[in-house]
């Protein structure tokens, strides 16, 4: 379950913002207990714990004494606002940088993007934006 390269408890944290991004865990629902996580994943409770005190810190989650921890009201919004930031400044700026090197009128960007409403749904294979490098695999 957890292999990535990073921390279990960056992990952790992490899969807990994506349930709360999908709505898997909506606002308000208990999260699973540091026991219950170190129970069913194997792993030491503190690791649990230090990835929770993080969501704690973010204001994503909340402890509820003798009750347990829950998504706390407004983590969804708060989610969805800071990944579309960064969703504009990783994927969408570098496209505009490259289409402007293109010599693409905004325009034009503008007017495909109203055209292809679910251009990412699309069944029809696109190009790929940038070459891929010789020996290199995607």
């Amino acid at each position: 379950m957890f292999d990535g390269p990073e921390p279990i408890y960056i992990q952790i944290a992490d899969q807990i913002r994506a349930q709360i991004l999908s709505g898997d865990l909506p606002e308000e629902a208990q999260v699973m207990s540091t026991t219950q996580y170190a129970t069913t994943f194997r792993i030491n409770p503190a690791t649990a714990a230090k990835a929770f005190g993080i969501l704690v810190d973010e204001g994503l989650i909340e402890k509820r004494r003798g009750l347990g921890m829950f998504v706390a009201r407004g983590a969804h919004e708060r989610l969805v606002h800071e990944h579309r930031a960064a969703y504009l400044d990783r994927v969408f700026r570098p496209a505009v940088e490259q289409a402007d090197l293109l010599g693409i009128p905004r325009e034009q960007l503008a007017a495909y993007l109203a055209e292809h409403p679910h251009a990412a749904t699309s069944p029809t294979p696109t190009a790929s934006p940038t070459p891929v490098a010789e020996g290199e695999t995607r």
